[in-house]
């Protein structure tokens, strides 16, 4: 039997059960606001190797973790997603040209909408067509 150094099954960064069995730098990825290059730059100033896998952290490093991405110069999680609710809720205020499809449901940077736009505009709605009635004889 091998024991574990890591007294926690699951770690939890930013309020988020950060996936056991992958890489630290993958599994980093998770958090809303941490990308792969994010990932890397925090395990850099942690001195985390980036092949290290999430259940072989040490409590030392996963403390070292949380110090570093719930600090106040990364914003992640719900401090992120209200930064940028505001952000649209700014633009709707003022009724610019962005504020205005955001509202409308259309892409917002200069996509086009004839053919694609499925994402963003949502499944498409049949316009009720016309319908022959077969009428009886």
């Amino acid at each position: 039997m091998t024991t574990n150094n890591n007294v926690y099954n699951n770690v939890r960064i930013a309020g988020i059960d950060i996936p056991a069995n992958k890489k630290i730098q993958v599994a980093l990825t998770s958090i809303y606001g941490i990308g792969l290059s994010l990932a890397k730059k925090v395990l850099d100033e942690t001195h985390i190797k980036l092949s290290k896998r999430t259940k072989d952290l040490t409590e030392n490093e996963i403390i070292s973790l949380r110090k570093v991405i719930e600090s106040d110069t990364l914003k992640v999680e719900g401090e992120l997603r209200q930064i940028i609710f505001q952000n649209k809720k700014r633009l709707k205020d003022i009724k610019c040209y962005r504020g205005i499809r955001h509202k409308v449901g259309l892409p917002v940077r200069g996509q086009r909408t004839k053919s694609n736009a499925r994402t963003v505009k949502g499944k498409a709605v049949a316009v009720g067509g016309l319908k022959r009635k077969i009428e009886k004889k």
